[in-house]
């Protein structure tokens, strides 16, 4: 992302491969941009070097923000999807369904559709940055040369790996060649997160630079990439890159759930989209502990950049966070309801009540963690409340009522899983009713301690609520998910099915739900890259380079919403393109299919309106 002077986060992580000329451009701009590089550094040596350039009218900073958001999200796609490409692959080799190894093959297939559109911004990002912002890269270059080097080799080997994994998919199916299949499939992950964490050095450097080591180029370089917020912002970014690729493989198969034209379609993308909705749920759960620990190394880093995030003008921000992630949880509980009362007949009546005390308590605690501390208000309406803080709801909008209702959030979405895991099933193992009582019991004391916590902590210092408390709030909640998810999978083990799971009869919102989720996921990431840039304030690197250019200065909150929404809505437009593409084949297949045994001169009349109602 860019800062308050319009300089972006670095090259971002890029992804994975496909063998077109996209791609070998991309490789061809790995290996040039080292010496566009040092050009750059030699001309900002000489005298009059220009340290900054600036596009009329658009402006050098606006281009900038748009590019690198766009590389950003789609290469966190990218890196997201053959993580669970990968572990499905693996569940259908183990478990011998098909369905998963089709699963898998759908994934990459989206995989190697965007991976050539991500090295094509990559790309146009790394001459932008060269040339708008010439000083800042020769210093960013004389420092993280090595790594640049580093950065090539990586991502050369990945799209090797990427070529075998992909165009070897059917030939590596059978005996010995599907474990090295499966070998390079945990290759192509390896690669994707070291491409991932090398450029975050770059970004986290600009945000929590150190001081640099004497010594060789290497161990400046290294010096430089092991600061304060580079593993935060490695783990951070990991999780994400899992809610958002799992998010968009649900919107894909929302989408072509609601275009199927067979039972057979609608069951597969109705599948598929509960699976894509899981795993987005599966990295959601832990995505905020992330966040948190991030916001903790900033603090210590330095706590003016906290303050600035945290409680300046970027505050408002966090309020808008709470309510994309609220939106976000309430549409991924609202597709597992829908699920348990459409996929299971029977269970609506007995699952109602259950549903709308979970709703209940979601929308309590999204109302809390929207809260403001300070409200906007006039002259007379601080007077009449004593001060910017409401007598009432300022004990809402203080960190220790918002990282509860986090907490609670997480749970009550937890419990909705595990609810629809066990719907139609009878638990027969002789310990289940101990199984369920103690599941009950370690649900219902966590919940407690967490609201006690959250109340205590209104009456101690900061530094203990913030170092114990809420770190204790999180620790019982994973223990939480540690000990119920492996006891219900035990119990399910020998559960007798008293209603078999029903695919392909989910209503038409189930599909606009998941779409919906997409798109909240890829606000939220465009929000909080905005968020982490802006915390800079008026340097390229914090502390070290000062911004002189025009753009130093901050944008209002107003014109960076219009560009997050600008940004989202380019994503989208560049995701529907992938789809697109990557459906192609599949309408081509389908109208094959379609026209044997038709005169030839019907064929293409069959085929076009295949792919008109395909399109609608």
């Amino acid at each position: 992302m860019l800062n308050h002077g319009g300089h972006p986060r670095r090259i971002a992580s890029t992804g994975q491969g496909r063998g077109s000329w996209l791609a070998g451009l991309l490789v061809f701009l790995a290996f040039a941009g080292a010496p566009l590089l040092g050009l750059a550094q030699d001309a900002a040596g000489q005298a009059g070097g220009v340290a900054y350039r600036d596009l009329p009218a658009v402006g050098s900073r606006n281009i900038v923000w748009v590019i690198a958001q766009l590389h950003l999200l789609l290469a966190g796609f990218v890196l997201g999807v053959p993580i669970f490409a990968w572990i499905c692959e693996i569940v259908g080799w183990k478990t011998g369904e098909k369905r998963y190894d089709k699963l898998a093959k759908e994934f990459t297939k989206l995989l190697t559709s965007s991976y050539a559109t991500t090295a094509l911004f990559g790309g146009i990002l790394l001459f932008m940055l060269i040339g708008f912002y010439p000083k800042l890269m020769s210093y960013l270059a004389d420092i993280f040369f090595p790594s640049f080097v580093v950065y090539c080799i990586l991502f050369l080997l990945e799209t090797a790996t990427l070529y075998l994994y992909w165009y070897g998919w059917d030939a590596m199916q059978e005996g010995g060649k599907k474990k090295l299949h499966l070998i390079l499939g945990f290759f192509l992950n390896v690669f994707a997160f070291f491409i991932m964490i090398v450029p975050n050095s770059w970004a986290t450097f600009q945000a929590s630079p150190v001081v640099l080591a004497e010594g060789s180029d290497m161990a400046r370089a290294w010096a430089a990439t092991w600061n304060p917020t580079w593993w935060p912002v490695n783990i951070h970014r990991l999780i994400a890159n899992v809610v958002l690729g799992g998010y968009i493989c649900g919107a894909y198969a929302g989408i072509r759930y609601l275009s199927a034209k067979t039972a057979e379609e609608r069951e597969h993308y109705d599948w598929m989209g509960y699976v894509g909705n899981f795993i987005g749920v599966f990295g959601l759960l832990p995505l905020p502990f992330a966040g948190y620990w991030l916001m903790r190394e900033i603090y210590q880093y330095n706590q003016q950049m906290g303050i600035t995030l945290m409680g300046g003008f970027l505050s408002w921000l966090f309020i808008l966070q709470a309510m994309l992630i609220g939106v976000l949880f309430l549409g991924s509980n609202y597709y597992f309801w829908m699920g348990i009362t459409h996929r299971i007949p029977g269970s609506e009546a007995k699952y109602r009540k259950p549903i709308m005390s979970m709703l209940v308590i979601l929308l309590l605690c999204l109302g809390v963690w929207m809260t403001p501390h300070s409200l906007v208000a006039s002259l007379e309406e601080a007077r009449k409340m004593g001060g910017t803080h409401h007598p009432l709801l300022g004990v809402f909008g203080v960190m220790s009522a918002k990282m509860t209702v986090a907490n609670l959030m997480i749970l009550v979405t937890f419990m909705s899983f595990i609810m629809y895991w066990r719907a139609g099933k009878e638990e027969t193992a002789g310990w289940a009713k101990v199984a369920k009582a103690i599941m009950s019991g370690v649900l219902g004391v966590a919940a407690i301690v967490v609201i006690v916590l959250g109340v205590w902590g209104y009456f101690v210092p900061a530094i203990i609520r913030i170092n114990y408390f809420s770190v204790a709030q999180v620790l019982i909640v994973l223990f939480v998910m540690l000990t119920i998810t492996p006891l219900t999978a035990l119990l399910l083990r020998s559960a007798k099915t008293t209603t078999e799971m029903v695919w392909g009869k989910m209503p038409p919102r189930a599909g606009y739900a998941l779409v919906l989720n997409a798109v909240m996921v890829i606000l939220l990431m465009t929000l909080m890259g905005y968020a982490r840039s802006s915390s800079r304030v008026h340097w390229h690197i914090y502390g070290v380079m000062r911004d002189s250019s025009q753009y130093a200065f901050s944008p209002a909150l107003g014109y960076a919403a219009a560009f997050m929404s600008l940004c989202t809505f380019l994503f989208c437009m560049l995701v529907a393109f992938i789809f697109w593409v990557a459906t192609m084949g599949d309408k081509a297949k389908a109208g094959e299919s379609g026209g044997k045994g038709k005169l030839p001169g019907a064929m293409p009349a069959m085929a076009g309106g295949s792919q008109q109602l395909d399109e609608k």
